[in-house]
Formats: C-alpha cells, sequence, structure tokens
C-alpha cells in the first residue's frame, strides 16, 4: 500500500511539474509508434526523445513502444494502419501523404528549398500548419515536423560528373508521381519500391541506384551495395509526424496537449541530431569506400533547368493557390 502510494505521489508530481490539471486528467494508454528507419537514425532519436518527454508529461501512464526499421510494414501500410487505428503513431516523409492527400506533392518539388532554414520557417509556420490540417478528414493527424534532410543520388554503375551521366540508369523512387516523372526528366529510369526493399534490390542488381538523404544512406548501409555518391542537393523532405485520428479521438484534451508538446519539444532534437551529423555523414561514407563526387555549377543548372516542365505540371495538379501560398512565404524568406 506503501509503494502504491509513493507511485501515485510520483505520478502527481510529474504531470504536476507540466502545468497540468491533475493525474486524474490521464489514463493510460499505449503508442504504437513505427518509422522505416533504423535505431541511431536521427528519426530514431526524435521518437526515443518524444517517448521520453511523453512518459515524464504523463507520470508514465501514456507508454510510447517504438518500431523502427519497418518492422510493421511499409509506409503505405502502416498509413492504412494508422488510419484504421491499429498503429496509433507513424514518422515518414511528408511527399508520401500525397497519395491522401494531393497537395502533399509539392513537398517533392525538386530544388524547392535552398536550405534547411527556410524548410523550418515553412512547415513550423502557417502554411504547414495548413498542410497538416488537410490530413484530418483522411483520418490523419499532423502533430510535428521533423527532418530526414537533403536528397543526394547514389548508384552502383558509374561516377556522376555530368547530368548525362545519370542517363539509363534504373534508380528507386519513392512511390509518388512527381518522382517518377523527374526521373525520367533526367531521362534515368525510375523504379517505385518500398524503401524496406531497396537494399535487397541493389544487392541483386535489380535496380542500379536510389537516393536518399545522406544519414539514411549511411544508417542502412547502403555504401555495402553502391559505389558512387553525388552531391546533389536535389529535394528536401520534411517528415510528417502523424497520429491516427480514431486514437485521437479517444483522447481528452490533457493527453492531446501533452502528444502534441512532447512532439514539438522532440523536433528541436530530432533536427539538431540530424544536422549535426551531415558533414560526418559523409565523411564516414567515404572511409565506407563511396566515390563522391559534385556537379560542376553549370551541370547543377541542366540539372534545375531539365526539373522546371515537372515543377510546371505538378503546379498545375498540385493546385496554383497552394503553390503560389507557398512561393510567397519563401520570397518574404528570402527578401
Amino acid at each position: 500500500m506503501k509503494r502504491l502510494m509513493i507511485k501515485t505521489l510520483v505520478a502527481v508530481a510529474a504531470v504536476a511539474a507540466f502545468g497540468l490539471a491533475s493525474a486524474q486528467d490521464v489514463r493510460e494508454h499505449t503508442i504504437k509508434f513505427a518509422t522505416q528507419n533504423p535505431k541511431g537514425h536521427p528519426i530514431m532519436v526524435g521518437m526515443e526523445k518524444f517517448a521520453e518527454i511523453v512518459t515524464a508529461k504523463s507520470g508514465g501512464k501514456i507508454k510510447v513502444n517504438l518500431f523502427p526499421a519497418g518492422v510493421l510494414g511499409g509506409d503505405a501500410p502502416n498509413v492504412s494502419a494508422l488510419q484504421g487505428g491499429t498503429i496509433e503513431m507513424v514518422s515518414l516523409n511528408s511527399g508520401i501523404l500525397a497519395s491522401q492527400v494531393k497537395e502533399f506533392a509539392l513537398y517533392d518539388f525538386p530544388f524547392l528549398f535552398a536550405n534547411a532554414t527556410e524548410a523550418d520557417a515553412v512547415v513550423d509556420g502557417p502554411f504547414g500548419k495548413k498542410m497538416h490540417d488537410k490530413l484530418q478528414e483522411k483520418g490523419i493527424v499532423g502533430v510535428a515536423y521533423w527532418e530526414l534532410g537533403f536528397r543526394n543520388m547514389t548508384n552502383s554503375k558509374r561516377a556522376i560528373n555530368k547530368v548525362d551521366d545519370l542517363a539509363g540508369l534504373k534508380i528507386r523512387v519513392i512511390p509518388n508521381p512527381i518522382n517518377l516523372d523527374w526521373v525520367k526528366a533526367l531521362d534515368a529510369n525510375p523504379t517505385p519500391m518500398a524503401f524496406g526493399e531497396v537494399y535487397g534490390a541493389m544487392e541483386s542488381k535489380a535496380i542500379d541506384g536510389q537516393e536518399n538523404p545522406l544519414n539514411v544512406i549511411l544508417a542502412n548501409k547502403f555504401a555495402e551495395v553502391q559505389k558512387h555518391l553525388t552531391l546533389t542537393n536535389h529535394v528536401y523532405n520534411p517528415q510528417s509526424v502523424i497520429v491516427s485520428k480514431k486514437f485521437w479521438d479517444t483522447l481528452n484534451a490533457t493527453e492531446k496537449k501533452i502528444i502534441t508538446d512532447a512532439a514539438t519539444e522532440a523536433t528541436q532534437t530530432q533536427r539538431k541530431v540530424a544536422r549535426d551529423a551531415a558533414s560526418g555523414n559523409l565523411a564516414d561514407l567515404k572511409k565506407a569506400g563511396m566515390q563522391v563526387t559534385e556537379l560542376p555549377a553549370a551541370e547543377m543548372t541542366k540539372l534545375r533547368d531539365k526539373m522546371k516542365p515537372v515543377i510546371a505540371k505538378y503546379s498545375a495538379s498540385v493546385g496554383d493557390a497552394t503553390v503560389n501560398e507557398m512561393m510567397a512565404e519563401l520570397a518574404k524568406l528570402r527578401k
């Protein structure tokens, strides 16, 4: 009895410390939180921080179980399970959500953000919130944007010293129409594929390469099956942290605040880890045997020019109003 009283007092103190009404406002819940990224990846670090904060804020009443490395399936099955209420939370590339809300294809536009500071300002501001709000009618609640980072290309066939060197390469892409089109625009062959299948497909030579941020390339040991890395920084990927609306609707206001506050607080840790690791990732990939090339300025201009018709096409399909709103935000930031 004495032990139970102490445990209750600790829970009350923990909840009170975070400014919540009382321990009685927080009920027992268990959250399954899934990602495609392995342990040690900055996304997993963010998830671990989120779980730690939720435990503290809820006095241990809300438990967060983490499922890394696609153990609960690929992104598309995870989103479906989230909508069905069998998974409570997922972290995934925001662009993948274009299968639910077409405007999310905007986050896969090539050369949209010049740097991470621009990306933070847009996704953390009114535009990013408005985008996440669009998901609610699809049974999804967006609570934060984390960072995957700028994407670069790898392949096992040849060094890419000019844009024309990409012609004919079979490149895995996120299953999303805009990704198919921008790879086609480079005269390469896009292959849509779930992330969990990518390593095996590269190992068996079913595909020649893929494109991802450096931290993903390193964490998933792609250097074991890819020799050439080209630093293109062609797309910046925010990651949406999303919650099942079925689960969300069972929570009271205090419990919802615990989750949203924890996701926001964990964002700072997650992004810092991702950015601090960036230069180290490149050095580690070189040590692992990858040959790194950077396209000359003239070739980068050629690369951007090849993307322009794709951007124009998807600006029309995403909706001019959404694209113009994003571009207006970016214009303000660049003044």
